[in-house]
C-alpha cells in the first residue's frame, strides 16, 4: 500500500504549542507530519511512547524540556525554540546526546526593544495611570494630574547587551540619554560604560533595563541591594525573564518607595502576578508579548521552517545555538 502524501512529510512533534504554531497551524501541517499530543487521550509518556519513538525534531516554546523527557524521545536529533532564551531546555542532556538546539536568534531583538522604550515611556510620563484618571472621570473632577519625568538625559544602565540590549540601547541614545551597562564580558568593540559590578552599575544609573538571559548566575540577580542601590528615583524595565528580579523584593521596595516605578513584561511565576502590582499606579504590566508583532511571527515562523528543513536536508542549521 502507498504512503499518503502527509505520511511522507517529514515528521516533527510539537511540545505546547507554542502562539507561533497556533498562528500557523495549517501551513507548518502543509510542510510537516505534525504529531500533536495535546490531542491525544493518552498521557505525554503513552502517547511519546506509542507515535513519536522515530520523531527525530521537535518544536517546543517555553515549556520545560527536561531531560527526563528527552530520554521518552530516543530518535531525536533537534530541538527548536521560537523564544530567544533556552533556559527551558536541558543544554547539557542536548549535548550530551548531540541533540542540536535552534532558537529564534535576534528575530524580535528590534521588536522587543521597542517595547522596553515604550513600557519606559510609560512609567515615565505615566501614559496608562493617566489614561485611567481621564477614563475614570477624575480629569473633571481634580483636574491637575502628577507630573512625570523627562526621559532625555537619563543615565541607563542596560543588563545583558546582546543583540536586544543592543537595540535598546540605540533607541535611546536617540532620546539624548547615557548608555552604561553589565554583561558576562566587556565588549571592547563598545564606548558604553561597562560595570562589572551589577550594584555599582545600578548607583551610576536612573534607570535599569533587563535585556539578559536567564541563567544560575542571573537568577534574581536583581535583589533588594541593587534596588536600593537604584534608589527613590530609579526605575526599572524587564523585557527578560521574570526570575532575573526577587520579585518579593521589587514588590516591597515599590511599596515603600524605595523605588520610582517598573514596567514588567515578564514575571517570576507566570502567569501569576502579585496582586500587590496591580495596586501600584507607578507600574505598568504587559502580558509577557514584548516580542508578538504579526511581523516578528511571520519572520519567526520562516525561521522555523528553515530550520527544520536545512536540518531534514542534511544542511546547516540557520539560528544554531552556540555551546559556548
Amino acid at each position: 500500500m502507498e504512503s499518503t502524501a502527509a505520511e511522507q512529510l517529514p515528521e516533527i512533534i510539537v511540545l505546547g504549542p507554542p502562539a507561533i504554531f497556533r498562528s500557523y497551524d495549517k501551513k507548518f501541517s502543509s510542510r510537516f507530519r505534525v504529531l500533536r499530543p495535546w490531542e491525544s487521550p493518552l498521557p505525554l509518556a503513552q502517547f511519546l511512547a506509542a507515535e513519536a519513538h522515530n520523531t527525530q525534531a521537535a518544536l517546543c516554546s517555553g515549556e520545560s524540556v527536561p531531560a527526563d523527557l528527552l530520554r521518552q524521545l530516543p530518535a531525536l536529533w533537534l530541538v527548536v525554540t521560537p523564544s530567544a532564551g533556552v533556559n527551558h531546555i536541558d543544554l547539557l542532556e542536548c549535548r550530551r546526546r548531540g541533540i542540536a538546539v535552534a532558537n529564534a536568534a535576534t528575530t524580535f531583538s528590534a521588536d522587543v526593544a521597542d517595547l522596553a522604550v515604550g513600557l519606559l515611556l510609560d512609567v515615565l510620563r505615566k501614559i496608562s495611570a493617566g489614561n485611567r484618571f481621564v477614563r475614570n472621570g477624575l480629569l473633571s473632577k481634580k483636574g491637575t494630574y502628577p507630573l512625570g519625568f523627562k526621559l532625555g538625559g537619563k543615565k541607563v544602565g542596560i543588563v545583558g547587551l546582546g543583540s536586544i540590549g543592543l537595540e535598546v540601547a540605540k533607541r535611546l541614545e536617540a532620546f539624548g540619554c547615557t548608555i552604561s551597562y553589565h554583561s558576562r564580558n566587556k565588549k571592547p568593540s563598545l564606548t558604553y560604560v561597562y560595570h562589572p559590578d551589577i550594584c555599582k552599575l545600578a548607583l551610576e544609573s536612573d534607570i535599569l533595563i533587563l535585556c539578559c538571559a536567564l541563567t544560575d548566575q542571573t537568577h534574581h540577580m536583581i535583589n533588594r541591594e541593587v534596588l536600593l542601590a537604584l534608589g527613590k528615583e530609579g526605575v526599572i524595565v524587564n523585557i527578560a525573564r521574570g526570575p532575573v528580579i526577587d520579585e518579593k523584593a521589587l514588590v516591597y521596595c515599590l511599596q515603600q518607595g524605595e523605588i520610582a516605578g517598573a514596567g514588567l513584561d515578564v514575571f517570576e511565576d507566570e502567569p501569576r502576578v502579585p496582586n500587590e502590582l496591580f495596586e501600584l499606579n507607578n507600574v505598568v504590566l504587559t502580558p509577557h508579548c514584548a516580542f508578538f508583532t504579526e511581523e516578528s511571527l511571520r519572520d519567526l515562523y520562516e525561521l522555523i521552517c528553515g530550520n527544520l528543513e536545512a536540518f531534514f536536508s542534511n544542511k546547516h542549521l540557520l539560528s544554531l545555538v552556540s555551546e559556548e
